[in-house]
């Protein structure tokens, strides 16, 4: 899927690999948060963190009348409070898909899927 922007100098076409690139680099700016995830756990339960090219399989795009709701899957780091990071997180992706991509997002949701201890 692919969200078509009209400008004054005709229309862009932004593919959704574009869209998670933004999203998961603006999701692990964040502190306390170790990597992005992928939306579909592992067999044993275990949250894989995912790597830059992978990060599409971390966001899920949906496209609604209000706008663009955005799902954002994310590993945290173990001892921090998830409330602070996912507000965080939500306001970060808001502002980069709007300042890199002039697209306004009314709703990101953000889901843990794992935490991550020290080993």
């Amino acid at each position: 899927m692919a969200i078509k922007i009209r400008t004054k100098n005709g229309d862009v076409t932004v593919e959704n690999d574009v869209i998670a690139s933004v999203v998961g680099g603006a999701t692990i700016a964040n502190p306390g948060v170790v990597g992005m995830a992928s939306r579909s756990l592992l067999k044993d339960g275990v949250a894989q963190v995912l790597n830059r090219e992978n990060y599409g399989r971390g966001v899920v795009v949906f496209e609604q009348a209000a706008g663009l709701s955005i799902d954002v899957y994310i590993v945290v780091q173990h001892g921090m409070k998830l409330a602070d990071i996912s507000a965080s997180v939500q306001s970060r992706v808001k502002y980069y898909l709007n300042a890199y991509l002039g697209l306004s997002v009314p709703e990101v949701n953000v889901i843990v899927q794992g935490i991550a201890t020290e080993d």
